[in-house]
């Protein structure tokens, strides 16, 4: 089990109320369930349309099953940006 920092961004972060949070997870999935358990409603659904970097490194299609987390890791929780 590792533990790092999960960071939102713009809407992510306006529905966790929060900045940041630490995790406890093996791997993205379940870093993403927890944070589900705590935050139910509108985080739950923000995060269906959010991308991750974990470790500065996108995730993009990968299963987050298979997202492997690391110990003082980070995760970035980036919903879709409008503009550009």
């Amino acid at each position: 089990m590792a533990t790092g920092t999960i960071r939102y961004w713009a809407a992510a972060k306006s529905a966790a109320k929060t900045a940041e949070e630490a995790y406890s997870a093996r791997t993205l999935a379940e870093a993403l369930d927890a944070v589900r358990e705590r935050h139910p409603g509108e985080l739950s659904r923000v995060l269906q349309r959010c991308s991750f970097l974990v470790d500065e490194q996108p995730v993009g299609l990968r299963p987050h099953e298979s997202v492997e987390l690391t110990e003082g890791g980070t995760v970035e929780v980036l919903p879709p940006f409008a503009g550009g």
